[in-house]
């Protein structure tokens, strides 16, 4: 274990831990809001195959001398287009074609990484190191991130249509297709720019889990986003604090923490249904007392 004390200079404050800081706040920020709309679509695999695909293409920019971030968030969302696409075909065929599409991507991404003897260099966007982003790479996710906020509360009303009930948002004349590309867009983003500090195999994570936690305590769509905006962030602040004590990685960190957050929730949502379940049953017997 580290101390904290030892750590948390002012130094290392100011020149390491500010800067992650800001960013995972953005991110977790925007994760969360599409996490719920992913979660309720049922399209969680989308986020996935993206991340997959984002690190095929980062290590591709990596080997050819590119600059990482700025070429794949383009390919990334050009990949949310033909994913969408896909999962348009119908639920199995779909996401067949999406795991198809997507691990094809990480294979040629990881064949790029070892042919060009990267894969030290290509790692963190694997696992992620978010101590480790620069400051043109905080600068880029604060200004995304907050692209991302302002589009999805600007389309709050279109985006929730579209979630809940598609046939129905389509009936009344919107365009369902064009919301739809919307997320997928947003989600797109969001997944670049998580990658950085949860990696390609735990960002979807960042994603989902504080949807699903929020929707075991809260039942209205509006307060379910804002209860797992709470969650994401204050589980990425847990999270961080946690790895740096106890030396651990930070995206692992942050996940497990969420674990347990839904946990916790799952076993809240357990007793107050057991309590009115009582509460139900002890109110028919009051109307309806044996004779």
């Amino acid at each position: 274990m580290n101390e904290l004390s030892l750590i948390l200079t002012p130094e290392y404050f100011a020149v390491v831990l500010l800067p992650a800081l800001i960013a995972g706040i953005a991110v977790s920020l925007c994760s969360s809001l599409l996490g719920v709309s992913l979660v309720l679509k049922r399209c969680s695999m989308i986020g996935d195959g993206l991340s997959h695909v984002g690190y095929g293409t980062l290590c591709i920019a990596v080997a050819m001398g590119w600059a990482p971030i700025q070429v794949t968030i383009p390919v990334v969302i050009a990949a949310a287009y033909i994913l969408l696409r896909l999962s348009e075909r119908g639920k199995s065929h779909g996401d067949t074609a999406i795991a198809m599409f997507s691990t094809s991507a990480l294979a040629i991404g990881i064949l790029v990484s070892s042919k060009a003897n990267l894969t030290t260099d290509v790692s963190h966007y694997m696992f992620g190191s978010i101590l480790a982003m620069t400051k043109s790479d905080v600068i880029l996710s604060v200004v995304l991130s907050i692209c991302v906020v302002l589009v999805y509360l600007l389309f709050y009303d279109k985006i929730f249509a579209v979630t809940f009930d598609e046939n129905f948002a389509q009936a009344t004349g919107l365009n369902v297709r064009f919301y739809n590309l919307l997320i997928a867009v947003l989600t797109a983003v969001t997944v670049v720019l998580g990658m950085m500090m949860m990696g390609a195999l735990l960002i979807s994570s960042l994603m989902i889990f504080p949807a699903v936690t929020a929707m075991r305590i809260c039942r209205s769509f509006k307060r379910v986003v804002l209860s797992s905006v709470v969650i994401s962030v204050s589980c990425f602040l847990l999270g961080l604090m946690l790895s740096l004590w106890l030396d651990t990685a930070v995206g692992a960190s942050v996940i497990v923490v969420n674990l347990f957050a839904f946990a916790a929730a799952s076993a809240a949502a357990a007793v107050r249904k057991k309590h009115m379940s009582q509460a139900s049953a002890a109110e028919q017997t009051a109307k309806n007392p044996k004779i």
